[in-house]
């Protein structure tokens, strides 16, 4: 058996986890929980890491020339380099408006990156 530390990230107490796995790498014990959470946080960072997702979009068009996006959902850990790449390629027309998906199942993930943050279109008028 080996043990693995973890940081809590399931509440704001962020509490620090003893996590005991057994001969096959699967959970046996959690120590060091302030609540139930931990616990399955404890389970699913061992079973399948995911993070949140985020980064900027080139922008076309528009009076900014980024955008801010985020992963509409929690993607594997180990995709993430892949996400980043795949956003290097991506351009986005402007207008754009908060929740806008600007790339669906990114990275083989099936989840979607959306705008957080809104971009106007620029006219010839105001260039």
């Amino acid at each position: 058996m080996s043990t693995k530390e973890l940081i809590c990230v399931a509440c704001p107490m962020g509490c620090g986890l003893t996590v005991t796995l057994g001969e096959a790498g699967e959970v046996a014990a959690v120590s060091g929980n302030g609540c139930k959470r931990g616990i399955a946080y404890a389970h699913a960072e061992i079973a399948n890491p995911t993070r949140s997702f985020t980064s900027t979009v080139r922008v076309e068009g528009g009076a900014a020339p980024l955008v801010s996006v985020k992963s509409a959902e929690p993607v594997p850990k180990a995709k993430l380099y892949a996400c980043a790449k795949a956003m290097n390629a991506v351009r986005a027309r402007a207008p754009i408006a908060i929740g806008d998906v600007i790339l669906s199942d990114v990275a083989g993930t099936g989840v979607d990156i959306v705008a957080t943050n809104r971009v106007a279109a620029v006219t010839a008028i105001d260039q």
